[in-house]
């Protein structure tokens, strides 16, 4: 359940002129007491500890909930995998839970913070424009953190069940966890490599920002809108692997719902973008590249329109890809050894 960092444009607001092309809106981006004119990587981590302080906190009750809901036996991971009824004895698997679960809420807050930022905002919000970037960069660097630690957890977990010798057992975690089609189990197949991608994705997409003014502006926020993917990945890996969200039900159907926010802020940041540049006119333009790039432009509106509509529909009908009845064999289709 990687997912997904930092979302598209963070800093839109906040760019100087030298970050600004040609025709686009110009915004003068004050900066917050003590900041860098330049926000930096360094700058940034000091900051982020409040904000990763809470992220524990939450991934701590997440545990807690979890590891109750285990032993009691009110799980869907018992059901799924039923020799982890043992909570004690597989508690740094449902930790990795834990941090991943918490990656995924922290990978959602920080999208909604960038398609806030890079597109139009609500006339009051709680924080002000520079702090609300910082808040974004900081939760993108917290949501690197929480993935990276939910996929070193699970490898831990696959060394610490396995019976060889340890160099080997950690060759085999590595090979399992971090290399794309070294899982060769049931579901994990195709779930283990969509987290890999979104982790390997996520850490240069999230740090790009950083080296904006060495990439170029342009340059940069071709790539950071790439960071959607990501996410996006993030929360099919978690569908198609969470064994809390196995089966059909209120928790299940609640991760689609999360995702509306996320296709609405998206269609209203392209139908109105902050930079004029990226608006879509009243009609195509005379070149062929004109025409071309309007027809695209207009295609992925309706596309995310189109989006909006069929997450609705999941979520009015409940009919959101779970499973209805507990597999026949569960080891061949969800197996962790």
């Amino acid at each position: 359940m990687t997912n997904p960092p930092p979302a598209p444009e963070p800093a839109a607001a906040a760019e100087t002129s030298e970050n600004t092309a040609p025709g686009d809106r110009q915004v003068p981006g004050p900066r917050l007491p003590g900041e860098p004119r330049r926000p930096t990587l360094r700058s940034d981590l000091r900051s982020s500890w409040p904000d990763g302080l809470v992220a524990l906190v939450i991934t701590a009750a997440l545990f807690v909930l979890l590891y109750v809901r285990i032993r009691n036996k009110t799980s869907s991971t018992v059901t799924v995998m039923p020799f982890m009824a043992d909570a004690g004895g597989f508690w740094m698997y449902f930790l990795s839970q834990a941090f991943g679960w918490s990656a995924l809420l922290w990978a959602w807050g920080t999208v909604i913070l960038g398609l806030m930022l890079s597109g139009p905002r609500p006339g009051r919000l709680p924080l002000s424009g520079p702090r609300l970037e910082r808040l974004h960069r900081t939760t993108s660097l917290n949501t690197i953190a929480l993935i990276a630690a939910h996929a070193l957890l699970f490898a831990a977990e696959l060394v610490r069940h396995d019976t060889a010798a340890w160099n080997s057992a950690v060759a085999t975690a590595f090979v399992e966890a971090f290399v794309p089609g070294g899982y060769d189990s049931g579901t994990g197949q195709v779930a283990i490599p969509v987290g890999q991608a979104a982790l390997y994705l996520a850490i240069p997409l999230g740090l790009l920002f950083y080296v904006r003014h060495r990439i170029g502006p342009r340059t940069w926020r071709v790539l950071h809108r790439c960071v959607i993917v990501v996410y996006v990945l993030s929360v099919w890996h978690t569908l198609l692997y969470g064994t809390n969200v196995w089966y059909d039900g209120w928790f299940r159907t609640s991760v689609w719902l999360l995702q509306l926010p996320i296709a609405a802020l998206l269609l209203l940041r392209l139908l109105r973008p902050a930079r004029r540049s990226e608006k879509l006119p009243g009609r195509p333009g005379a070149t062929a590249g004109a025409r071309t790039g309007w027809t695209l432009r207009l295609g992925g509106r309706l596309v995310v329109a189109a989006i909006v509509v069929a997450l609705a529909a999941v979520v009015a009908s409940g009919r959101d890809g779970g499973r209805s009845v507990p597999p026949q064999d569960t080891s061949s289709t969800h197996n962790h050894d």
